[in-house]
């Protein structure tokens, strides 16, 4: 594999050694790898951030990048080490559902369990498997380029369902997924949960909390001071901001606020 690239997205934060060791034990194997830092502040054990983190990079990645995800609740128990093979790009993660939103847009993957300990450092430590086992497997990768001799494929690996609205008693009942680091509020809401004559006219009926969001902008710059606007985010869900402000300070609200819109 020729100028490879090895992402990390994990829970580690920045402050301790954890990270820097994950690149060295990948660099010692294949000094000639590219390392990108995708997010080292997935929000502690939560599976469903790591998957939307890794779900919004991973596309715009050439191909036959390698992808180490490390959201890892469940380290030294048995759960799984996986290598997945996703189209022409690859993912290294524990088997826990942190890959489920690449297992929704991809039902074609091909999923091994990367057991093959001819991959592993050794010893294996019971709390840090990204030193152990997925940085150097995807280190391994990146040199000899085969997945097979990696580990058998399997079909009973784990994955949860993407949050999505559902329609009770006339409306559609979403929630905040996330709060991005300027404070705009993701929501599970998509543009196909809007109807045309919304979309067109840019006008909508969310309720927030407490809050009504009643317009539908393009970009940040047409919302007033101040004022909470809905609108289309980078990674394809509808978000609540406020322009040069940050709406869940404004708002008082977070990840988990419920968020209604009429039914079409």
């Amino acid at each position: 594999m020729s100028n490879p690239i090895i992402t990390l997205t994990t829970d580690y934060g920045t402050n301790d050694h954890l990270v820097g060791t994950l690149k060295g034990v990948i660099l010692k194997i294949n000094p000639d790898v590219t390392i990108v830092d995708i997010s080292h502040h997935v929000t502690p054990y939560d599976l469903l951030d790591g998957a939307l983190t890794i779900g919004a990079a991973y596309p715009y990645f050439p191909a036959r990048t390698i992808h180490v995800v490390v959201v890892d609740p469940g380290v030294g128990t048995e759960r799984r080490p996986l290598l997945v093979t996703s189209e022409n790009q690859y993912f290294v993660a524990p088997d826990n559902g942190v890959l489920s939103l690449l297992y929704e847009r991809d039902p074609t993957v091909v999923v091994r369990h990367a057991n093959v300990e001819h991959y592993y450092l050794q010893p294996v430590s019971k709390t840090f498997h990204g030193r152990d086992v997925f940085a150097p497997v995807a280190a391994w990768l990146a040199k000899i380029g085969q997945t097979a001799s990696m580990g058998d494929v399997i079909e009973d690996y784990k994955k949860f369902a993407m949050p999505r609205p559902k329609a009770t008693d006339g409306v559609l009942k979403g929630v905040v997924l996330r709060v991005d680091s300027f404070g705009n509020l993701v929501t599970n809401f998509r543009a196909e949960d809007l109807s045309d004559e919304a979309k067109q006219a840019g006008k909508v009926q969310f309720k927030i909390g407490t809050q009504d969001v009643s317009r539908l902008v393009e970009t940040f710059a047409q919302g007033n001071a101040g004022e909470p606007i809905a609108y289309l985010g980078s990674s394809g869900y509808i978000e609540i901001g406020v322009n040069r402000g940050n709406a869940a300070r404004t708002l008082a609200l977070g990840r988990g606020a419920v968020v209604t819109l009429p039914g079409k």
